[in-house]
């Protein structure tokens, strides 16, 4: 039966048909499997690119935000500047209408003030039409009266003429005494003079001494010239330094403290601070022996401790290059002699020669002349009225109103005038570099300001707390202007301005 051909084909035929569905079948789901793949890819790739979208968008969208805030930014820049400008212009047309409405009132006084005026000349012009009226008007009587008076004014000029001849006559006379008087007085008291100079000298033991006080890189020397105010020279002068400054107790400070560090021999900026400190402690019991010397020496022991040492100040204060505690000794002296020969009062002429340039001893610290300083000191401490005024007339500042203030004049004059007692030309350098000093104290922001190197290097020291660094170079700018505007000078003048912080801590 299976061996019919039919039947074999039907078989066949049915598994061939099984075996072609079971294929389709696998075929079917073969392919849904790779679309459905197919699908998750282009998904993916739809979610990859719409994160890509989402990402470039949120950055142009900051690059845009950026952009807008710049914009705004500037914007509001603009209008600062624009509101700063109109600002500026607002407060420059007030001003401008503040100085037109002084003008205008000053325009209105002055206009007031001629209308016064216009009608005082008026008033005047009628007074004297008025007086014009009355003397065409005169009676006889009167007007022989007026002849009278003009021939009695005419009569005392020739009466002064006659009185000019006498007195010429007697001055003569008087001079020929007075230049007696003169002579007899210089020959008693011949005193020696010896110029003042603007220098001192250290001697040092030894090369090695030098290089300490110079210091590493020139600590030392500087730290010497800031604390004391005086130039040191250092050059090849074997076992020698130079101290050079115009003011005499800067510089005698300066020798005793430099003296001192070399016999001490640890040479640092704080032993220099020390050093210094002892020489000006020493100084002033200098000055006062100087003060008492000049006292016992004149015999006038009734003046108060301020004064003594006041004149002893002047030893170390120059006048043309004359020491002015010789010169007012000198002048004490003179002033008894002549007094004593013309019959005035000894004592008040020794005690005005004495006090007379009283005032220099602290010139440089108050406004005035040294006359007009004098006087005040004199008056603090209640000196008598008539030594005041024989003193303040030396320079005609003011009037001669005593013999002894005569006395004191021509005392003065002989002590200035003898030969070799006075330098003019060191006086007025010296007095230019005082003025520099003062131009340079006259800034609230200095602490302290040095003279040096001959008046062409002006060094100033700041407070460091009132001011900062920019500021220091503007105030040297602003002193350099000060400089300029109010001295004479040749060549130039460095203005070094200096500012210093320094801290201390202690540890304990």
């Amino acid at each position: 039966m299976l061996n019919n051909p039919t039947t074999i084909g039907i078989v066949l035929f049915v598994l061939g048909s099984i075996i072609g569905y079971f294929v389709r079948q696998y075929l079917a789901v073969s392919r849904a499997d790779s679309v459905e793949g197919q699908l998750k890819i282009k998904v993916q790739e739809a979610k990859d690119e719409a994160k890509s979208i989402v990402l470039k968008s949120k950055e142009e969208a900051a690059k845009i935000l950026e952009d807008i805030r710049r914009e705004e930014k500037e914007r509001k820049e603009q209008t600062d500047k624009i509101e700063g400008r109109l600002i500026k212009r607002e407060e420059l047309l007030d001003r401008r209408q503040i100085e037109t409405d002084q003008n205008q009132k000053k325009v209105e006084e002055d206009i007031s003030k001629l209308k016064v005026i216009k009608e005082d000349i008026l008033k005047m012009k009628e007074s004297e039409e008025k007086v014009l009226i009355e003397i065409a008007n005169l009676s006889k009587d009167e007007a022989k009266k007026i002849l009278l008076q003009k021939l009695e004014d005419e009569s005392k000029q020739e009466l002064l003429s006659a009185m000019r001849v006498l007195e010429n006559t007697k001055k003569e006379e008087l001079e020929k005494k007075v230049d007696d008087i003169m002579i007899s007085s210089i020959q008693r008291y011949g005193h020696g003079n010896a110029s003042e100079h603007l220098i001192s000298t250290v001697q040092i033991p030894s090369e090695d001494i030098k290089g300490r006080i110079i210091g590493k890189e020139g600590r030392n020397i500087r730290h010497f010239e800031k604390v004391s105010g005086v130039e040191l020279i250092i050059d090849d002068s074997p076992d020698l330094i130079t101290l050079s400054s115009f003011n005499p107790i800067r510089r005698e400070i300066a020798k005793m403290a430099l003296e001192k560090l070399i016999l001490d021999g640890r040479i640092q900026p704080s032993k220099i601070e020390e050093k210094v400190l002892q020489a000006e402690q020493e100084i002033k019991e200098l000055i006062k022996k100087a003060g008492e010397e000049a006292v016992y020496e004149i015999g006038i022991l009734d003046l108060p401790p301020e004064l003594v040492f006041l004149l002893g100040r002047l030893k170390y204060r120059t006048s043309y290059s004359q020491n002015v505690l010789t010169h007012s000794i000198e002048v004490a002296m003179l002033a008894g002699m002549i007094a004593a020969e013309v019959g005035a009062d000894v004592s008040m002429a020794k005690k005005a020669g004495l006090l007379h340039d009283i005032g220099k001893a602290i010139d440089y610290e108050l406004e005035g002349s040294h006359v007009e300083i004098g006087r005040r000191i004199l008056q603090k401490y209640n000196i008598k009225e008539d030594i005041i005024k024989a003193m303040q007339s030396h320079h005609e500042d003011y009037p001669v109103e005593t013999v002894e203030g005569a006395i004191i004049m021509a005392a003065d004059a002989i002590s200035a005038s003898r030969p070799g007692a006075r330098k003019e030309n060191l006086e007025n350098y010296l007095k230019r570099l005082e003025d520099l000093e003062k131009i340079a104290t006259s800034f609230k922001e200095i602490e302290k300001a040095y003279a040096i190197q001959a008046g062409r290097e002006l060094r100033v020291f700041v407070f460091p707390d009132k001011i900062d660094d920019y500021g220091t170079a503007r105030l040297a700018k602003q002193i350099a202007d000060k400089i300029k505007e109010e001295m004479d000078f040749y060549g130039e003048i460095k203005i070094l301005a200096i500012r210093e912080t320094r801290v201390i801590e202690y540890v304990k």
